[in-house]
Order: C-alpha cells, then structure tokens, then sequence
C-alpha cells in the first residue's frame, strides 16, 4: 500500500511548463512582448526567436547588444536600450551574470534571444528579457581605396592597421568608406557607437583605440565637430578613414600631444541612432 501511494504521488507531481512568451518586432527595432500576467518562472527559460548569421560570440570578447527588460508580474518595462544606444560588456559570466551570460555564449551576431528567468532572492521579480546582438566590427561591402591616402588593413581579430602616412597632409576633412555597410544613414546630431583607431599624420604612431581598451563606445557626435562632419551620411556597417587636419576641433580626443597635428582615424560605424523626439 505504501509503495502504491509512493507511485501515485510520483505521478501526480506536475511537469515544468514553458512559459508562454510571444515576441514580434523587426530586426533593429524594440520588440512586442505578449504573455499573461502574473507570469510564473520556476526555471530560467531561454528561446532563439531568430539566429545570427555573423560571427559568433566568443567568452571573454566583446559583446554589443540591444535589449528590452520587463518585469513579468505586471509586464511593465524596466529598462532597455533601443531608445538610447547599445551597452557593450566583455562576455563573462562576472560582466553579465551567469544568465545573461549563458543566453548569449555561443549565439552569432544578428541574433534575437529571449530569456525568462524566475526573481532571485526575497523582494525580487521574475522577469521576461529580449536581447539582440550586434556587430563589433564593420561588415560592409569593400570600396576602392584612394592611392593618396594611407592605406586600411586588418588584423586576424578585426582591428584596423594603416601604412605610414606619406606626403603632405590633406588641409581639408577627409571621409573615405573603406567598407561601405547597409544600415541606416547617420545623422550630424546622432549618438553613434563605434569602434575607432586614431594616429598621428607626421609620425603614424597611434595615439588611442577603443580595440586596446576593450569595447565600443557611444557618444554623441554633437560632442566631437570633426567627426559629425565627417561621418554625417555614412551608413552603419561602414569603415570610414577620417583624415583631420588640426583646424579641426576633436572634443574629448583632443591634448596637448596633438596641437597642430593632422590625424588620421579609422571609423568602425555600429550603430547610429537620432536624438530622442527627433524626428
């Protein structure tokens, strides 16, 4: 008797359930989250809603992502990024926790993943997470190069080289595409997040990178005159060599070590998105 009631107890206990998250939106924009509230999470669950067909992830590099956070109890929106700019981390599970960690590892940029995981700890939410992965390096197609210009290439992990400056620097602003992408066109008031090198004309030594320090950055292009000049119309995707003589104001670049220098830049443009309520 008592091994029948051990069986029937065994049988009766209830099967983990998906939860029943519908996700709609394009690719680039902020997603729709569908689902009953109070949403009920007993385990982190994670879905493809479409692959990447980039490169993939890797732990311990860089990762750009877009993501829409929503509270499951009530499906408000706690935070998201679509509206501002992209947030870049290194892909460990110390950077983004062991969830987010997990949801992305592996995944290929151009992917869309959805995430449902139950509240951690006394006073905590469950909550419903779509997360995008963008590029880190520019993927548009290859443009003619100018013989007069220093000449792009790339090492094996996508940074830009230059050959020496040689000659006479240009006296204008120069913008050449070295890879022309798709994406949309930037705006001269856009927050853009790239990836850049900058070096100096007279001696090509390079004087910052983001690739050395790690990740993308974001900023306003109100903040740096030369560059909003210059990448004004260029398209996401793109690399654009930026040659800037020194009558040029370069904002938070800018020191001392530059004064009267011509430089030259190499634009990896990621994401570019117009000003909130600009039309």
């Amino acid at each position: 008797m008592v091994g029948a009631l051990a069986l029937l107890a065994g049988c009766s206990e209830p099967e983990a359930v998906d939860p029943e998250v519908t996700v709609s939106g394009d690719a680039g924009q902020a997603p729709t989250l569908t689902y009953v509230t109070p949403l009920v999470v007993d385990e982190t669950y994670r879905e493809t809603i479409w692959p990447g067909t980039g490169p993939e992830v890797s732990d311990g590099e860089p990762v750009l992502i877009d993501y829409w956070l929503e509270d499951a109890d009530d499906a408000s929106l706690v935070q998201e990024s679509f509206t501002t700019s992209p947030t870049s981390q290194i892909l460990t599970r110390e950077d983004l926790g062991p969830e987010l960690y997990t949801t992305i590892v592996g995944q290929r940029v151009g992917a869309r993943l959805l995430q449902v995981a139950p509240g951690e700890g006394a006073g905590s939410y469950p909550t419903v997470t779509v997360i995008d992965v963008l590029p880190t390096v520019a993927d548009g197609d290859a443009v003619e190069p100018r013989e007069d210009l220093p000449k792009v290439t790339q090492s094996g992990a996508g940074a830009p080289k230059i050959s020496t400056p040689k000659g006479d620097a240009p006296v204008d602003l120069v913008a050449q595409p070295v890879l022309r992408g798709t994406g949309r066109q930037v705006g001269p008031d856009d927050t853009v997040t790239v990836q850049y090198t900058g070096w100096a004309w007279t001696t090509g030594e390079e004087f910052d990178s983001t690739w050395a320090k790690g990740l993308p950055l974001s900023f306003s292009l109100q903040d740096v005159p030369a560059w909003s000049e210059g990448l004004t119309d260029q398209t996401v995707g793109s690399r654009v060599l930026l040659v800037v003589p020194p009558t040029y104001a370069l904002g938070v670049t800018q020191s001392a070590a530059l004064e009267g220098e011509t430089v030259v830049f190499v634009v990896d443009v990621l994401d570019s998105r117009a000003p909130q309520g600009a039309s």
